[in-house]
């Protein structure tokens, strides 16, 4: 029998919950050193009313809670699927293999579980025949990868560890939405999504992260997108990035890397196709085409990039809002790109549509009505992103070190993100560390779309006025000022004397990042990590293993990053995260607010730099053993009227201006 039976209905769900969380329960006997917390306690009934009663909760859990425990054992205990999606990778795999194993355990309750990832960090059987059947490959790439596609039971590419992670190959063999066959691939049931699939429509817990959740959801109306389950009950873990996520996913984007991988699968498929040599020719002159007009169309849209050209060798990423008239001078170039499209999908339609030769092999066939389909789906986006003339959408490039995109995004996703993914929940469950502004969640309701919302805040278990302090210095110049990025290396320098390195300093951008770099490696007697140099991942396991290191980094280190102890010991911030208002998403929001009469700064720029503050801090502290200091060296924290909200925001540790207060309190 089971120790904590499943229960539904408020009073007995609540119950049970109430019992799994009690000092005898279930937990404290399951899991070592185990102590009841009372906001996790709190947290775990709310999320068992809403799930027996169905609605909306939001729950702001601070750092410490136990969240993760409060929201995954009231969904076991209901009975219900629950489909739970994260923000990171890491996450879902810190639930998957580490939470759910021990509640199984501890609760003991039968249950079932499926991780789910985006397609493409799974290896595609039928792609990978073709790959393999490639007169030129890697002697030792090849070998390995047969060996483990042979003995793999998930494929996947998170097994592959030995490998690095932007590995060019993966790309030709991954699965992939644009060329999945559907039920007419040869290896369709023994595919790894279909397989995932299957496993995810027969659990009880189904582990997503936010941008497979917003990609299944856009594309939940082809045959070839969707593979999430059916779940009446949601939990969005960091729920806080679920709108940057949506943005992205439920847009549109056309870029040189969509054309290429187009034009080089069409030729690998045209190469083992049946077809005749007036056909073959006919498609071939048709690819050579899009592959000149694309070239064409993109170096010139390259060229228009503010500043310096787009080179290989640049690592910074940029956007430049764009209408008609602004790209007028390459808007021939992509309707003549438009025109190459449609002769691909004409010259593939003859054939696969009505000229089939008899002894065809049906895969081939299939494989080339997917590269119609997809050249038909690029004409037609790159039509609309060249029209740009939907109002709810904002238009702009996207300058990458190697590419270049035109994309649309949606200004307001609150509509979006209510119909695609919350009104066919019967229960949805938001919750992060950071998503009241002002004491209120009334930001973060907005964003989203929730209009009605049983509301909870509970406060970190964690004691910082004794853990932490603060430190912001009393002079520093305006962020604006020439002088601020040699004042900020000048502090940065002097913090990290005092707490012996062990630091992240994180940075809005990466000209103050270069320039305090030049200061730190010159005088500092630590290591030094730089993002860029390494792979994130690698990059945190180096400053986990390496006494005193250093890591200086931006934006993709402020959230999702979890250090444990002495290694890190101090977080500074250069600047208040404001988003740039020169960003085209960031710069079209402003403009809708002020267009309904409404005050931008206060009510969209101020709250969302608050949410991303409180990231960045709470890097700190992760552990009730954890000790350490917060910097930020913006000085608009004490001289500007908006500075107080962002203090009142900011962890309660004791507040300092003087260096020697950060030595003393290291010193203990």
């Amino acid at each position: 029998m089971p120790e904590v039976p499943a229960l539904s209905g408020t009073a007995s769900l609540k119950q049970a919950v109430d019992a799994a969380f009690s000092r005898d329960g279930a937990l404290s006997r399951a899991v070592e050193g185990y102590e009841p917390r009372e906001g996790q306690r709190a947290m775990a009934e709310a999320v068992a009313s809403v799930l027996a009663d169905g609605g909306v909760l939001l729950v702001e859990a601070g750092t410490g809670t136990g969240k993760t425990l409060a929201y995954l054992i009231p969904a076991i205990l209901s009975g219900n699927r629950a489909l739970v999606s994260t923000g990171t990778k890491n996450l879902q795999e810190q639930i998957f293999f580490k939470d759910l194993p021990a509640l199984k355990q501890a609760l003991g309750v039968p249950f079932t579980a499926t991780l789910m990832k985006g397609r493409s960090n799974y290896l595609c059987l039928h792609r990978f025949e073709q790959f393999r059947n490639n007169a030129v490959q890697d002697v030792f790439l090849l070998p390995m990868l047969e060996e483990w596609s042979r003995s793999t039971q998930t494929g996947d590419r998170a097994e592959l560890r030995e490998l690095p992670e932007d590995l060019p190959a993966w790309r030709e063999i991954a699965a992939d939405a644009e060329t999945c066959l559907g039920v007419e691939c040869p290896r369709y049931n023994d595919c790894f999504v279909t397989r995932m699939r299957q496993r995810a429509a027969e659990s009880d817990v189904v582990i997503v992260n936010h941008h497979l959740l917003c990609a299944d959801a856009a594309v939940k109306q082809s045959k070839f997108g969707a593979v999430i389950p059916s779940c009446g009950n949601l939990v969005v873990d960091e729920a806080h990035q679920l709108e940057d996520v949506a943005t992205q996913y439920f847009g549109v984007a056309v870029s040189n890397y969509r054309l290429d991988d187009l034009v080089h699968d069409a030729q690998r498929v045209l190469a083992a196709a049946n077809f005749t040599d007036q056909q073959s020719a006919d498609i071939r002159r048709a690819l050579g085409r899009v592959d000149d007009h694309a070239r064409t169309f993109f170096a010139g849209l390259a060229l228009s990039r503010p500043g310096a050209p787009v080179s290989a060798s640049s690592s910074a990423e940029s956007r430049a809002r764009y209408t008609t008239e602004t790209i007028a001078d390459h808007y021939q170039d992509g309707l003549a790109l438009v025109g190459a499209l449609d002769g691909v999908e004409a010259a593939l339609a003859l054939v696969v549509r009505g000229r089939r030769e008899p002894g065809q092999v049906v895969e081939t066939q299939t494989d080339s009505e997917t590269i119609l389909r997809r050249a038909g789906e690029l004409r037609d986006e790159l039509r609309f992103l060249l029209r740009a003339s939907d109002s709810d959408f904002v238009y702009y490039l996207e300058f990458r070190p190697r590419g270049v995109f035109l994309r649309a995004s949606p200004v307001d996703v609150s509509r979006i993100i209510q119909d695609a993914l919350f009104d066919d929940k019967r229960a949805t469950v938001l919750t992060s560390a950071t998503l009241a502004v002002d004491g209120s969640f009334e930001y973060v309701r907005g964003r989203l779309g929730i209009a009605e919302a049983d509301e909870l805040r509970v406060p970190s278990e964690f004691d910082f006025s004794r853990q932490a302090i603060l430190y912001l210095p009393k002079r520093m110049p305006p962020p604006r000022a020439a002088n601020f990025a040699e004042a900020a290396a000048r502090e940065v320098l002097e913090i990290l004397k005092r707490t012996s390195g062990r630091a992240f300093v994180l940075f809005t951008s990466y000209s103050v990042l270069r320039i305090v770099q030049q200061f730190v490696e010159m005088t500092l007697p630590y290591p030094v990590l730089v993002q860029g140099k390494a792979p994130r991942s690698i990059l945190i396991d180096e400053f986990r293993r390496t006494p005193n290191a250093v890591l200086l980094a931006t934006s993709s280190f402020w959230q999702g990053v979890d250090v444990v102890g002495d290694a890190l010991s101090c977080v500074i911030i250069d600047k208040l995260p404001f988003a740039s208002p020169s960003d085209p998403v960031t710069a079209a929001r402003i403009e809708a607010i002020s267009a309904r009469g409404g005050d931008a700064f206060a009510e969209y720029q101020v709250p969302l730099a608050i949410l991303t503050l409180q990231q960045g801090l709470g890097r700190l502290i992760r552990h009730r053993r954890d000790r350490g200091v917060l910097a930020v060296l913006d000085p608009r924290l004490r001289t500007m009227g908006y500075g107080r909200r962002f203090l009142d925001s900011l962890p309660p540790a004791p507040v300092t201006m003087d260096l020697r207060d950060v030595e003393r309190f290291m010193s203990v």
